[in-house]
């Protein structure tokens, strides 16, 4: 589901509260006056505050999606807002439906079987809408509709007491416990489940509002993102805030890459992945630079251990992994690694170049021309600087490529970064 439609059904709902609340409080308020039912009269108090939560809510999330020179980033903290006001609501309800049940009247409540019939009905269209809103709310991640959902929820359970408490008046049953009537029993429970559900709205609201950052398995799952890409050496921060049912996210990487169009093809492909698997995310900034390296790491493909080199890429037995000096270009260490794909039967040189990336290579010497085949593009999408080389032995190829970079520019000007990218959904 794509951002436009998600608000769509947000402005659904929100415009079907708002007319579920008018019609409960048009309903609750002639029975209230009719029967004289103090549990009525607090059910119909509840409704009208409900009635004009959801208008607040309605307007609150169409302005939140607006753009202006002043707010060039959004009004979507106004979703946080409106669910800080639903939770201020939940407190007014709460406090009004207790006071009034609580409350003691000499005049029995003149209870009809269509009261009952209206309440019942009453509490099962809330029932269902606070699912449906709860549903929708967690799919798309609003956390206005999640708001609205647990408002229901609290409204449910006051539904419920009062059509209890109407039920005991109709049948003309005085049943308490231990000398506390079943409706200060009931109400004391709502004013519990009243105030966790309020407190928990008003907390994860006003996170929001003084940026806190998002919830850490979240931002965990990014990080893990970020790490599948080879090319990331270090992720030197990572932080993210919500906005509504938004995300914005800001990281600072290094690669071990030189080259400024590999760093930026490998940034843009960080935010793909990012943008694919984690929901409702409005802007990536990423900030790349270099890393700092002390040695260029080299891989030569060999036909034998003894250091010739070989013809082929993908189907070479062995490659020779070198670290050069960068600057005084001597060899501090080798290795030689045997190529582990030189025996499978299709796509040995594209799954060499998935392996060289994988083993942190930042050049490669091959007597064949790669540029513009599969490996090639693998390679150089890594970052990976690609030497075509003529001599046969090892000793001979490095004396060629110490060369080669002798008369080039340094690839990397130490403490540079290189570029940062942002990209906005």
């Amino acid at each position: 589901m794509d951002k436009t439609t998600d608000t769509h059904q947000i402005f659904k709902i929100a415009g079907l509260a708002f007319l579920l609340n008018l019609v409960l409080t048009l309903i609750k308020v002639p029975l209230a006056i009719f029967t004289g039912s103090l549990a009525i009269t607090a059910s119909a108090i509840d409704s009208g505050t409900d009635a004009v939560a959801s208008l607040v809510i309605y307007g609150g999330v169409r302005l939140s999606t607006r753009k202006t020179r002043s707010f060039p980033l959004g009004l979507y903290k106004l979703e946080n807002v409106a669910s800080v006001v639903i939770s201020l609501f939940i407190f007014i309800a709460g406090y009004e439906i207790v006071k009034q049940i609580f409350s003691s009247t000499a005049d029995l409540p003149q209870i009809t079987p269509i009261s009952i019939v209206l309440l019942a009905g009453s509490s099962l269209s809330i029932f269902g809408f606070g699912q449906y809103a709860l549903h929708v709310g967690k799919k798309t991640q609003s956390p206005v509709l999640i708001a609205e959902g647990r408002h229901r929820q609290v409204d449910v359970l006051s539904s419920i007491v009062v059509l209890v408490s109407v039920l005991f008046s109709y049948f003309d049953l005085q049943t308490d416990v231990m000398g506390i009537s079943i409706d200060r029993i009931g109400a004391a429970l709502i004013l519990l489940f009243i105030a966790k559900a309020g407190w928990e709205l008003l907390s994860d609201g006003m996170r929001v509002l003084l940026d806190a950052s998002i919830d850490f398995p979240t931002l965990n799952k990014i990080r893990s993102l970020i790490r599948q890409e080879p090319a990331v050496d270090e992720i030197k921060s990572l932080i993210g805030r919500n906005a509504g049912r938004y995300r914005f996210i800001q990281a600072a990487i290094t690669l071990n890459v030189s080259n400024l169009e590999a760093a930026h093809k490998i940034s843009e492909a960080i935010e793909n992945r990012i943008m694919t698997q984690i929901p409702n995310i409005e802007k990536i900034t990423i900030h790349y630079e270099p890393k700092v390296r002390i040695h260029d790491i080299l891989a030569l493909p060999l036909s034998e251990k003894n250091g010739h080199i070989s013809s082929h890429f993908g189907e070479a037995p062995y490659f020779a992994i070198l670290y050069l000096h960068r600057d005084n270009h001597t060899i501090d260490a080798k290795k030689i690694m045997g190529n582990p794909h030189c025996t499978v039967s299709t796509a040995k040189g594209l799954r060499v170049a998935e392996w060289l990336v994988d083993q942190k290579i930042t050049h490669v010497g091959i007597k064949e021309d790669i540029s513009h085949k599969g490996p090639g593009y693998v390679l150089s999408g890594a970052g990976i600087k690609i030497l075509q080389i003529s001599a046969k032995t090892l000793s001979g190829a490095v004396r060629e490529i110490i060369d080669a970079e002798k008369q080039g520019p340094h690839p990397i000007e130490n403490g540079r970064p290189l570029n940062q990218t942002e990209r906005s959904r």
